[in-house]
């Protein structure tokens, strides 16, 4: 499955999120489910160090990759709220990367490395 499609088909799981949700900007509710998924991915994997001594277990694998699903869901359908495709973001981002590491600046700080 490709971004785009992926991104469509988040509209079918999506429970609404706007203002009669109590909820404006309706955007708003996708920018704290990624700081919230993203956060239980980070708990996973200090768990992973923690409780599994840095040894990647199966399970501990299956809840890094269903967290990391939530936080691409919550991901997808922020973009698509403000009529970003997903794709296009994931394309820029690699252009931008490899011009980056074509001028050697793939290390560093500054958006406009």
């Amino acid at each position: 499955m490709d971004f785009r499609e992926y991104q469509v088909k988040t509209r079918i799981t999506d429970q609404g999120t706007g203002p009669e949700h109590g909820i404006s900007p309706a955007w708003l509710y996708y920018v704290l489910g990624i700081a919230g998924e993203t956060g239980e991915l980070i708990e996973k994997i200090k768990k992973h160090f923690r409780d599994d001594y840095g040894k990647m277990t199966p399970e501990r694998l299956n809840q890094i990759i269903k967290e990391s699903g939530d936080a691409i869901w919550y991901l997808a359908r922020l973009l698509d709220t403000l009529g970003i495709d997903f794709s296009d973001v994931a394309e820029e981002n690699i252009r931008k990367l490899l011009d980056r590491k074509e001028r050697n600046k793939l290390h560093g700080e500054g958006d406009e490395r």
